[in-house]
C-alpha cells in the first residue's frame, strides 16, 4: 500500500518558489500532499479516478503517481530525496530518486491535460526536472542555469504546462546530471491520447520500465558515481534479475512494453516466442509504413521503444538485453578466463591459506549458479535466478514473459511456472549415436582437410602513366 506522509510541515515552512514566470496564482495555493512509496513489488495499475479515463499502464517494480484535480488542473508532488533501493532480495542500495523509490512513480496524463507538478528538493544540492521529449514553454524546460536557475535545497518549485501530444516519456535531472542520474533519479511518464488515435492501437496491457546502470562495490550500498563505461549492474526499474518481476499476460491479450534507456549504452531488448512491431519513440507513434516484425529492439541512449505484439502463446518466454555480460550480477572487469586450466592440487595448498577459497572458471562460469560462495555482505550473486529445471543462469536485464489461458483479464498476479503438455519439453536422447563423418585429411595436416588448389597465375599488361607499357605478373 502507498503510505502517505507530510513533508513539509506547518503551512508557511517551505518558500514555494516558481520555476518559470507565468504560473498561475492558484499554483502558490496549498501543496498536494505528497505520496511515498518504498515496497519493491510491481503496483497494480492506477485507474483514474478523475479527469478522462484511460487504460493505465503497470511499472514494472513500480507504481504510479496519484494526483488530486484543482480547478480543472492535473496536480502532482515529486519529493526528490535520498532513498534505499532493495534491487534484487537480500541485496540493497543507496541511490537518489523520487518519493521514496528510484526510479519515481510514473506520471501519467491525457493528451490535452494542464499539468502542475510540484517539486520538493531534499537533497544536499541543487536540482531540477528535466521534462525529456516533452514540447512545453521553454522555462519549463528544466535545464539548470539555461531555462531556470537550480532548486535549492529545502525549496519546492513549480512546473506547468499543457500535455500537448500522447507519447511514452521519461523525466530526469539536468542538474549535476553525472552524479544525480548515476544515484539513480530518473522516471516515467505516459501521456495518454484522449480519443482512438489512428496510429495507436488499443491494448489489453500496458508495461513500462526504465534502463539504467550502477557501479556498486561487492559489500558496499553507494554507486561510484564517477563511473563511465565498466559498469557492474544492469537494472531495469532499478531491480536486477531475480528481483524483476515477470510480465503476466493472458493468452491473447494484445500487449504493449515501453522501454527508456537512461544508462550509458545501447541494449538491443529480446523477446522470445513472439514478434513485436516498434510502434512508437520519444518522438511519438511511428508511421505504418515504418514498421516491421522484429524480436530484438536496440534501445540507444536517451531513446524510448514502444513494442507491441499480440500474446499467442503460451509459456514462460525469456525476455531481455542481448548483451550477454548485461545479463549478469556484481560483474569484475579484471578476472581472467580461466578455462581449461587445470586446478587439481592447486586448489587445496590455497585452501590452507584462503579457507574460503573456491575453484571457479576452469569448466565455465555456469557452475557459479548452484554454487554456495562465500560472498561480501549485501552483494548479489552473479547468477542466482531459479527456474522449475534449476538454475536460470541469468541475472541482470532478464525477467519472464508468462503467457496463461486461464488468467482473468486485469489479473496480473503470478501464476507459477508454465505446465508444459506432455512431449513438449527437450530431453535426453539415450539411444545410440551415429560416429561423426569427419573429411579427409591432407598429407600432413593432421585432421585438417586438403587446401583448395590455388588458381594458375594470370599475366595482365599495365598502362604506365606517359603511355609506355610494361608487363606484370
Amino acid at each position: 500500500m502507498n503510505r502517505r506522509r507530510q513533508l513539509l510541515g506547518a503551512a508557511g515552512a517551505l518558500t514555494a518558489a516558481v520555476a518559470a514566470a507565468g504560473v498561475s496564482r492558484a499554483a502558490l495555493a496549498a501543496l498536494p500532499e505528497p505520496v511515498l512509496q518504498t515496497r519493491p513489488d510491481t503496483m497494480p495499475p492506477l485507474q483514474p479516478a478523475t479527469g478522462r479515463p484511460y487504460r493505465p499502464v503497470v511499472t514494472l517494480n513500480g507504481w504510479t503517481l496519484p494526483w488530486r484535480m484543482r480547478d480543472g488542473v492535473k496536480e502532482f508532488h515529486l519529493v526528490a530525496e535520498p532513498v534505499v533501493r532493495e534491487m534484487a532480495p537480500g541485496f540493497k542500495a543507496h541511490l537518489w530518486g523520487y518519493n521514496g523509490q528510484s526510479p519515481g512513480p510514473t506520471i501519467e496524463v491525457v493528451d490535452g491535460d494542464r499539468v502542475r507538478i510540484y517539486v520538493t528538493n531534499r537533497l544536499g544540492e541543487l536540482t531540477s526536472i528535466h521534462w525529456h521529449g516533452q514540447r512545453l514553454p521553454n522555462g519549463m524546460d528544466g535545464v539548470t542555469g539555461l531555462t531556470q536557475p537550480g532548486i535549492p535545497p529545502g525549496k519546492t518549485f513549480v512546473y506547468e504546462f499543457e500535455a500537448r501530444r500522447p507519447g511514452t516519456f521519461m523525466y530526469h535531472p539536468h542538474a549535476d546530471e553525472m552524479v544525480q542520474m548515476a544515484m539513480g533519479m530518473m522516471g516515467f511518464w505516459v501521456t495518454h491520447p484522449k480519443a482512438p488515435h489512428p496510429l495507436i492501437e488499443e491494448v489489453d496491457r500496458d508495461f513500462c520500465f526504465l534502463l539504467a546502470s550502477y557501479d556498486i562495490d561487492p559489500g558496499s550500498y553507494t554507486p561510484k558515481v564517477m563511473t563511465m563505461l565498466d559498469f557492474n549492474l544492469w537494472a531495469w526499474n532499478s531491480r536486477i534479475f531475480p528481483g524483476i518481476d515477470p510480465l503476466v499476460v493472458r493468452h491473447m491479450d494484445k500487449v504493449r512494453i515501453r522501454v527508456g534507456n537512461l544508462t550509458m549504452t545501447n541494449h538491443p531488448i529480446h523477446l522470445h516466442g513472439h514478434e513485436f512491431t516498434v510502434t512508437g519513440t520519444d518522438g511519438g507513434p511511428t508511421p505504418p509504413g515504418s514498421r516491421w516484425p522484429e524480436v530484438t529492439a536496440d534501445v540507444a541512449v536517451g531513446q524510448m521503444r514502444q513494442l507491441d505484439f499480440l500474446a499467442d502463446e503460451e509459456g514462460d518466454w525469456a525476455f531481455h538485453c542481448h548483451k550477454s555480460h548485461h545479463t549478469m550480477n556484481a560483474m569484475g572487469h579484471g578476472v581472467p578466463t580461466m578455462i581449461g586450466v587445470d586446478h587439481s592440487g592447486i586448489a587445496g595448498r590455497i585452501n590452507r591459506l584462503i579457507p574460503d577459497y573456491m575453484v571457479m572458471g576452469e569448466r565455465g562460469m555456469k557452475d557459479m549458479t548452484e554454487m554456495e560462495m562465500p560472498l561480501p555482505d549485501n552483494t548479489a550473486p552473479m547468477m542466482a535466478g531459479q527456474g522449475p529445471f534449476g538454475a536460470v543462469g541469468m541475472g541482470g536485464m532478464f525477467s519472464v514473459l508468462k503467457v496463461r489461458r486461464g488468467q482473468k483479464p486485469g489479473d496480473y498476479s503470478d501464476p507459477g511456472w508454465f505446465a508444459h503438455p506432455p512431449g513438449t519439453v527437450a530431453h535426453e536422447y539415450t539411444g545410440d549415436a551415429p560416429e561423426p563423418t569427419r573429411p579427409a585429411a591432407a598429407p600432413g595436416r593432421g585432421s585438417m582437410p586438403a587446401a583448395t588448389p590455388s588458381a594458375p597465375a594470370v599475366e595482365v599488361q599495365i598502362r604506365k602513366p606517359g603511355g609506355g607499357h610494361g608487363g606484370h605478373h
